[in-house]
């Protein structure tokens, strides 16, 4: 051996103090214990910092029941159709919905695999091995996503309810349907890039390409199942006059001509607010002497043979173009208030790459709590890894005390976890609900999640405020909750980001 590779090398006499060491410390002996047995985040779950998250929360908004995207990268797809659910289902007076993941995955995976290709157009001259080639190369059609991905697919292709398109076992579980569609893709690469290099046409390499999505068009169809053009819709609101008191009128009112349910509030005698078109108001003291017949009378909202884009624009109250997506990453080479745009960041060629806005924590935060104090969720994205325990359901750096399972503290900062890949965005769920102090402030934030009823609590997390701050670096915003100098900013150039820079890291 060398003198430079002894140098390098861990050298026995450190490692009989390292044992020495470990062993003198009784601590360790009882973390070792505890590790081994149960496992790092039972044996670090500090009982007192689960005690101080209770489940409880100021602000709360009623949403429908738990979603769950099982063993597929579609976070961002469904917590994106999470925050719209909300808004239909109060719009329309919904005990509970949800949108049909799967449509909006059949057409994601056309049109990343329409993109890749494109892209490998744009990059006939790189190098295989050349940095840029090798981020586009890294995952053609891969699952994961931002919240300007999903609005693009619904700008061009719509939403269908659940029951239009129901989920298949490639949509849970997408491992194989997309391991062997990337493989397909790489080759219709290297193909194009040899045809480009014997000297064909840009002509004949994307007529060459739009054939090949003919093949890309058949996996996806046989995987997933053809996507509806046009499908039924049926639901019925439901009825909130038990929630009245005494002997409130309950009013059965019909549909009107837009499929809209319009509700009646009676008083002592019964009124049907002026409403012509309600059919016969029926109380519950003009009923009592009629037999009852189990037969549900309330108003149905029908459609038949809608399209998804009729649907999306007649019952989703909100234009998923009047979000804006704030970023909080505290780099010296971004600095904040300024646009951002991820260069070869689209899912849909011809929708652009998707852009930010880089705020102050306040800033960023403020927004997020306006939001939700206006009755409204909130798309946000983090590294849901880090201090988290996804089984029992809390994000906080106090329940997760792995500082004193291993005896060593974890000083890195959010600039630290964005600049070194230590915690970049890896997950997108819902915040529903906020706790505020008597001071106003925030102290917990309540998460809708997509791993089913069984993660958390019933589905629901609680995040402590200061993991909110180290964590979460990413809210889709309403434009109307951005103050006047941030809605300013959207009007400016964007500063143009590589592929492989920090936040370009899809959700999954």
């Amino acid at each position: 051996m060398t003198a430079n590779a002894s140098a390098r090398a861990i050298k026995p006499e450190l490692l009989r103090t390292y044992t020495e060491d470990f062993n003198k410390d009784r601590a360790n002996l009882i973390a070792a214990d505890a590790a081994v047995s149960a496992g790092v985040l039972k044996a670090a779950t500090d009982y007192r910092g689960v005690r101080a998250l209770p489940r409880d929360f100021s602000i709360e908004l009623k949403q429908g029941s738990i979603t769950n995207q099982e063993r597929s990268g579609r976070c961002w797809m469904f917590a994106s159709l999470n925050t719209l659910r909300y808004e239909l289902m109060h719009r329309w007076n919904l005990e509970d919905f949800e949108f049909s993941e799967t449509y909006l995955f059949f057409w994601d995976a056309m049109e990343k695999s329409n993109t890749y290709l494109e892209n490998v157009l744009r990059t006939l001259d790189e190098a295989t091995d050349s940095r840029l080639f090798e981020a586009i190369n890294e995952s053609p059609a891969d699952d994961g996503g931002w919240w300007q991905m999903f609005a693009a697919l619904v700008n061009k292709y719509g939403l269908v309810p659940k029951s239009a398109y129901p989920e298949s076992e490639n949509s849970r579980n997408s491992d194989d349907f997309k391991q062997y569609l990337n493989s397909k893709l790489r080759e219709f690469a290297a193909e194009l890039r040899r045809r480009s290099a014997a000297g064909a046409s840009e002509d004949e390499l994307r007529a060459l390409k739009d054939e090949y999505m003919g093949t890309v068009y058949r996996i996806c169809a046989v995987a997933l199942g053809e996507p509806p053009e046009k499908f039924d819709f049926f639901a019925r609101p439901k009825d909130d006059d038990e929630d009245k008191k005494g002997e409130a009128c309950k009013c059965k009112a019909e549909a009107d001509a837009d499929g809209k349910a319009e509700s009646c509030k009676c008083g002592e005698s019964c009124k049907c607010e002026g409403k012509s078109d309600a059919k016969a108001c029926k109380c519950d003291k003009d009923k009592s002497d009629k037999p009852k017949t189990g037969k549900d009378e309330r108003p149905q909202i029908r459609e038949i043979g809608i399209t998804p884009l009729e649907f999306y624009k007649k019952y989703v109250p909100v234009d998923v173009n009047d979000f804006v997506t704030l970023a909080n990453a505290p780099l010296k080479n971004r600095p904040f208030n300024q646009r951002y745009r991820i260069r070869f960041s689209a899912n849909v060629a011809e929708a652009g790459d998707m852009e930010f806005v880089n705020v102050p924590l306040d800033v960023f935060k403020k927004a997020a709590l306006d939001q939700l104090t206006a009755g409204h969720p909130i798309w946000f994205a983090c590294d849901c890894t880090q201090f988290a325990l996804r089984k029992d359901g809390f994000f906080d750096q106090s329940v997760v005390r792995v500082d004193q399972l291993f005896g060593t503290e974890f000083t890195g900062d959010k600039a630290h976890g964005l600049e070194y890949g230590d915690s970049p965005s890896n997950h997108a769920m819902t915040f529903t609900g906020v706790n505020l102090d008597e001071d106003g402030k925030p102290n917990r934030w309540k998460v809708e999640n997509s791993w089913g009823k069984d993660a958390g609590k019933d589905g629901y997390y609680v995040m402590s405020d200061a993991w909110f701050d180290r964590y979460v670096t990413e809210l889709i915003i309403r434009k109307e909750y951005l103050d006047d100098a941030t809605r300013a900013l959207l009007t400016t150039e964007p500063v143009e980001l590589d592929p492989w820079q920090p936040l370009t890291r899809r959700c999954r």
